[in-house]
């Protein structure tokens, strides 16, 4: 019985540094596409702290948002999420599909504020 306490603390330990590092977005390089079962191009670049700080963004919600009965609910983030906890391949309850949900995120502000790559290879950059 003594030698399960030191398991199932390490055990909890490892549960919490994996779940942090998944969100950790200060460490982003790639936009995480494991959800995708065969894309077509790599994961797209993008330094998340980077971006961030050559954008001016501040405010989380501004990429990180929040939907309740369709409606944008202002300054609440989903910062601690993926995005793929909203969006499905497919698109289901009026949300676009997760394809669409990062295009439309990523190159309608990029189209908006007249800076940032929109082209496909310019984002997804072959290694």
């Amino acid at each position: 019985m003594k030698q399960v306490t030191p398991i199932a603390a390490l055990l909890v330990a490892g549960i919490v540094l994996a779940l942090s590092a998944a969100w950790s977005q200060e460490d982003m390089t790639v936009v995480d596409n494991a959800v995708f079962e065969n894309p077509r191009r790599p994961p797209a670049v993008f330094n998340h702290e980077e971006h961030n700080e050559k954008a001016f963004l501040f405010d989380c919600a501004a990429c990180h948002h929040v939907y309740e009965d369709g409606e944008l609910v202002e300054g609440a983030s989903s910062e601690d999420q993926r995005c793929s906890d909203c969006h499905d391949l497919k698109g289901s309850r009026g949300r676009p599909s997760l394809i669409q949900a990062f295009h439309g995120q990523c190159k309608g502000c990029h189209l908006a504020e007249k800076k940032g790559p929109i082209l496909c290879g310019e984002c997804h950059v072959k290694p």
